[in-house]
């Protein structure tokens, strides 16, 4: 073999070798997330008591579940303003279970058991500290809203409303409450998906 086919062997080697190398190094990128119509992803979960929580343990139910971030200042307007409490209150008589689900990488079960009593949290908070799930569901901010109808499917996911800044005096819309009362009265959900806002979930990677 010539001296240049020796030169080009080894070069097309150590570029193969590089590419390889850099396809086996970069963060893995979710290439899909829970869609509206599909089943929901089930899982398990730790509560803030360390009780295992699973989203099969309400088939047949619906279910709202809830990113939140104790830290998160939108999150903490909310709830000073009872947003997702008055909504559970509303609609617990009504077969809708509540579930909020922290990712944030330092979470842990006493962070989320305190964020429940400080505020009075009647439902559990999930401690997802890997972001297995949020990673799942495509949970990409705080609050970030989904809920699953009776058979498991994904019927809404996206903003808790239309007031990213908290400040409107009319027009407001609550999305949430909006396709809580569709489904429960077994009518298409009209606005099944929207934009959501507030902090980014805070993921280990």
């Amino acid at each position: 073999m010539r001296k240049f086919d020796v030169v080009l062997a080894i070069a097309a080697m150590l570029s193969l070798a590089f590419v390889g190398y850099t396809l086996a190094d970069s963060p893995k990128i979710a290439t899909s997330a829970a869609t509206i119509g599909a089943k929901a992803p089930d899982f398990t979960l730790q509560n803030q008591d360390g009780t295992d929580v699973s989203l099969h343990d309400f088939a047949g139910k619906i279910v709202v579940l809830e990113w939140t971030n104790p830290e998160c200042p939108v999150v903490q307007r909310h709830y000073a303003a009872h947003t997702m409490l008055d909504l559970y209150k509303n609609y617990k008589d009504k077969g809708v279970n509540w579930v909020a689900i922290n990712s944030s990488n330092f979470t842990t079960n006493d962070i989320d058991k305190q964020w429940q009593k400080d505020q009075s949290i009647p439902y559990s908070v999930l401690n997802d500290a890997p972001g297995n799930v949020g990673h799942a569901y495509g949970a990409t901010n705080t609050p970030n809203m989904f809920i699953i109808g009776k058979d498991g499917t994904l019927l809404y996911r996206g903003a808790i409303d239309n007031d990213p800044e908290g400040d409107m005096t009319s027009g407001k819309i609550n999305y949430v409450k909006q396709a809580l009362d569709q489904i429960l009265a077994d009518q298409a959900v009209t606005v099944p998906e929207t934009k959501a806002y507030g902090c980014s979930v805070k993921y280990k990677d």
